[in-house]
């Protein structure tokens, strides 16, 4: 059977069916309505919610969401501040290139489109740290534009539902049914309904995820280049510091002024003398 622009099989009509009034009813009963990036559908606030979700649990983003909107309420404000007060405003939600990036796009929006994000895909994938899955959920929360979007929650959610006994299921599999399942002109409520109910699922029956295709094991932060890289953002977002102090924050002084050199040519931070500075 044809749904939309993609062919399904009978069986799957009837379960997409039925999983849509499974994800309704859960959204109704139990849906995470007050989160304050559903209340307010502004592009700006829809793509800051969805970069800081990115990797990080939604109770610490609730926290650093309400400061950083309070610094940085618009995305004119967030262009023209200068890239250390935004890394001291990220600190404590990890990925720090995050940031650089979310300070470049917005320098791009604010001089080349004039502050408006654009609602077509090519458009906002083209800006700076805007992949698929986050162009497709601007659309869906800021525009209400359906188009199929995959994430973990989302993943989990039709694994659980179409292949429960099935390993190694890739995307591939996944997205016509996502497609097919998707309502007209709700993509906005379907897709947070489907999040909450793909959290409850991870909650209640364990993380589906692990038996898809594209499954990864996280690698251990603790010790990682990745820590030392946030603690030399961390110092220096409270002072300049020179070479030898900073090289203090890891038994090899090498490893430390690798990841120097590296937040250097990325733009995080700078050198003056015999200092280094944030931003």
């Amino acid at each position: 059977m044809k749904q939309g622009s993609v062919s399904i099989s009978e069986d799957d009509t009837k379960r997409i069916a039925a999983l849509r009034r499974t994800v309704w009813a859960f959204y109704r009963a139990k849906g995470r309505h007050d989160l304050p990036w559903r209340k307010n559908h502004d592009p700006y606030h829809v793509w800051i919610s969805e970069i800081m979700l990115q990797q990080t649990q939604v109770p610490r983003v609730l926290e650093k969401y309400a400061q950083f909107m309070t610094l940085f309420p618009t995305v004119q404000k967030l262009a023209k501040a200068p890239l250390a007060d935004v890394l001291k405003a990220w600190q404590g939600l990890g990925y720090n290139r995050r940031a650089k990036l979310l300070h470049l796009c917005a320098q791009e929006v604010t001089k080349k489109l004039h502050g408006v994000f654009p609602q077509d895909t090519k458009e906002l994938r083209a800006l700076p740290g805007i992949g698929p899955y986050t162009a497709s959920a601007i659309q869906a929360f800021a525009f209400n534009i359906g188009t199929p979007l995959i994430e973990t929650n989302v993943r989990t959610v039709f694994l659980h539902h179409f292949f429960p006994h099935r390993d190694a299921v890739h995307d591939n599999e996944l997205m016509p049914l996502i497609e097919a399942a998707l309502p007209k002109n709700r993509a906005c409520d379907w897709y947070a309904a489907l999040m909450d109910y793909g959290t409850h699922l991870k909650a209640t029956v364990g993380n589906a995820n692990h038996r898809s295709k594209h499954h990864t094991v996280q690698s251990k932060f603790k010790g990682s280049d990745r820590e030392l890289r946030g603690k030399i953002l961390r110092t220096l977002a409270e002072k300049s510091v020179a070479l030898r102090p900073l090289q203090k924050l890891d038994p090899s002084k090498d490893r430390t002024k690798t990841q120097l050199q590296n937040l250097v040519r990325e733009g995080m931070i700078r050198k003056e003398g015999n200092y280094y500075i944030l931003g």
